[in-house]
């Protein structure tokens, strides 16, 4: 859905051959990459994601017929061709693709996949922490609490909890000096049984 404003995030709720196309790694990196990023050349995302050029061209294109990612045609000269996220968001339900087991397989892993980079993205602050300033060790961090709730009801903190980082995106911040890129992740399932 489209939002008026010029800096709302543009969102797509992904159909069933989106959601298989984006089940890739490296197409994956790629879209990520110009989200986070922005307009690149196949050339530049290539070189960024310690990939073929060949490759990338591909995945690029891939993503575009699903139409999640377009040229800019604003950027291109002659040969060189830029591409940019069509989207700044994609969203889905699981149960989006329960009449479609190739896409209920890619959700499966596109979820796996996000776990996996939070690990790693996790990871790689936590070795990196001890050389950062004591604002950013003090700022950054994770923490956990258990609930008891019902499906309606932990939808609805999903909800507040995204308005809540889709108001901080949005907002015009003034000058903060210090201001880097932050990963922030939104997780919440039902503990296995059993387990604490």
């Amino acid at each position: 859905m489209e939002n008026a404003s010029p800096d709302a995030l543009r969102n797509v709720r992904l159909d069933h051959r989106q959601v298989r196309v984006m089940a890739h790694p490296l197409r994956m990196r790629l879209l990520g990459a110009l989200r986070v990023d922005g307009p690149a050349t196949a050339t530049a995302l290539a070189e960024k994601l310690d990939t073929n050029t060949g490759a990338t061209s591909y995945h690029l294109r891939q993503l575009a017929e699903a139409g999640l990612v377009a040229e800019d045609p604003d950027r291109g000269t002659g040969r060189q061709r830029w591409w940019r996220a069509a989207h700044d968001i994609s969203n889905f339900d699981p149960t989006d693709y329960d009449d479609d087991p190739d896409a209920r397989a890619a959700v499966q892993w596109i979820q796996g996949e996000q776990v996996r980079q939070m690990a790693e993205l996790a990871e790689r602050w936590m070795a990196a922490a001890p050389r950062q300033s004591p604002q950013w060790r003090d700022a950054a961090g994770m923490g956990d609490m258990v609930l008891t709730i019902g499906p309606d009801r932990l939808q609805a903190l999903g909800d507040e909890l995204w308005q809540v980082l889709v108001r901080y995106h949005e907002e015009t911040v003034p000058d903060e000096g210090d201001a880097r890129s932050v990963h922030v992740f939104l997780a919440a399932f039902p503990r296995a049984e059993g387990k604490r």
